[in-house]
């Protein structure tokens, strides 16, 4: 193996930093399961600066010299500058470590991540530092598309911030090849960010992840419903916690790399409305987000297509140029969603009736949870005509069936609903799938927190649970959860 550089030989010859930090603000560790090492990065932060910094390691001499010149990076540096620390940089300040060597670098790059993760997690909600106007906290999930947001931001002379977020996945199952809740995650996110120059910072919530999205995921389908776990992530986790991590750094602006645009309503206000390219528009992911933050919204992507910025990622060579499309129900890893509620919500096998609407029993199927409506497959009930899920009753563990014609709904109560724009009596689009294809229907108030649609043409498989999104002129209007539908007595 070749001596180390000069400067790394400084380093290991004379360490900056060693030792314990009586009294850190913050401290972050990380480990190599391929050699052993270990180093603990420990900071004390005050006014925005890096006070001092100290390391504790165990290994060999790459970590060592790494570490050591990450506390001499580090100290007295701005926490921006100190989220811009990368592997690459600590290895040019050591004079260049050959291949075998730069998992020191790589190692200690982690280590200092996790501690500014520890710092700034620790004091999300409170009180941040004036917002700039030119500053934007980019939410990057390691794909491709918050990576080109995040660059045409930067190229339009904002200063950029990347946040990513670290999530709860579920430790029972293996990772899905690429998911916003995979520990491949905050990895991806961070190269893109220091490829593209820009400091990034993690932030910790896995816990809010857990308690606001996952948990009532778990009790949408122990209620029969179908849940929308997207969509609830991002009306109550995700931009929250960006808003909050874009308080501490002073960002006036949120970004994400969602296909989805920034409109004007009739009112004046700020709403979210359709992309351009209407094949990727995810508006409909974006249903709940809250009024109060959107005037802060930016969407770089609104008026591209994905061939495009996937061209623009890979002309700039960023690593998550041809990173596949991340997993809808990011959580529950390979397998999918039925053992991930048998391990996590007790939900196990349970066998029911499959009856048809008069109550009239079919079949046998293996627990409620299993089921959606509108699905076909897997009921094993000997019929002349197709039949389809109409419903499920969690409380008698049973499921109902009928022929497609019965699938039909004349009009959905939703509730909790979401008012982004008044409403009248005119008629809106009425979206009630991700991919569904669009309705058309009249929405009223029925109550304080809940609306009424009547449905101008008939739409099957509205499955309860599942959010739905009413437009106008392409604008998101009003949205909310579907209720389940009540019906009346066979005989009634």
């Amino acid at each position: 193996m070749p001596p180390y550089p000069q400067e790394a030989m400084r380093h290991l010859a004379d360490p900056v930093g060693g030792g314990l930090l009586a009294g850190a603000d913050a401290v972050g560790e990380s480990g190599a399961a391929t050699c052993g090492d270990v180093v603990r990065i420990q900071l004390a932060v005050s006014r925005g600066r890096v006070r001092e910094a100290r390391f504790l390691a165990f290994g060999c001499g790459a970590t060592l010299a790494s570490a050591s010149a990450a506390c001499e990076s580090l100290t007295g540096a701005s926490v921006r500058a100190g989220l811009r620390l990368s592997g690459a940089g600590l290895d040019r300040a050591l004079g260049g470590l050959d291949e075998d060597r730069r998992h020191g670098p790589e190692l200690v790059e982690d280590a200092v991540a996790r501690t500014f993760e520890a710092w700034f997690s620790e004091r999300l909600g409170q009180v941040g530092i004036p917002l700039s106007a030119d500053r934007v906290a980019v939410a990057m999930s390691g794909g491709v598309d918050s990576a080109v947001a995040a660059m045409l931001l930067r190229d339009a002379g904002k200063e950029v911030i990347g946040v990513t977020m670290r999530l709860w996945h579920d430790p029972a199952a293996a990772a899905a090849q690429r998911s916003c809740c995979s520990p491949e995650t905050v990895r991806l996110a961070r190269a893109s960010a220091h490829a593209l120059g820009i400091p990034h910072l993690t932030i910790d919530a896995v816990e809010r992840f857990r308690r606001g999205v996952v948990e009532d995921f778990i009790e949408g389908y122990r209620a029969g419903v179908t849940p929308n776990p997207c969509v609830t992530c991002n009306g109550e986790v995700r931009f929250q916690v960006l808003r909050e991590a874009a308080a501490l750094l002073g960002a006036r602006w949120l970004a994400t790399g969602h296909y989805a645009r920034i409109a004007r309503g009739s009112d004046g206000r700020a709403t979210v409305a359709r992309a351009a390219a209407g094949a990727k528009d995810q508006s409909y992911m974006l249903a709940r987000l809250d009024r109060a933050f959107r005037d802060r919204l930016i969407f770089p992507l609104g008026d591209l297509t994905k061939d495009r910025v996937r061209a623009a990622a890979r002309a700039a060579g960023l690593p998550a140029a041809d990173a596949v499309e991340s997993q809808e129900v990011c959580f529950v890893g390979e397998g999918g969603y039925r053992p991930f509620l048998e391990r996590n919500a007790g939900l196990v096998p349970r066998k029911g009736p499959i009856v048809d609407r008069a109550g009239r029993r079919l079949g046998t199927h293996g627990g409620y949870w299993r089921y959606t409506v509108g699905q076909r497959r897997g009921l094993s009930v000997a019929s002349p005509e197709p039949l389809f899920v109409l419903g499920t009753d969690a409380s008698t563990n049973t499921v109902t069936v009928g022929p497609k014609g019965e699938l039909t709904v004349p009009s959905i109560v939703l509730r909790p609903s979401t008012l982004h724009e008044p409403i009248d009596d005119e008629p809106l689009e009425v979206r009630l799938r991700y991919r569904g294809a669009p309705a058309r229907g009249r929405a009223r108030p029925l109550g304080e927190d809940a609306l009424r649609v009547d449905l101008l043409n008939p739409v099957d498989a509205v499955a309860p649970g599942q959010t739905a999104a009413l437009y106008r002129d392409g604008r998101l209007v009003a949205a909310g959860t579907i209720a389940p539908p009540v019906h009346e007595p066979v005989g009634g």
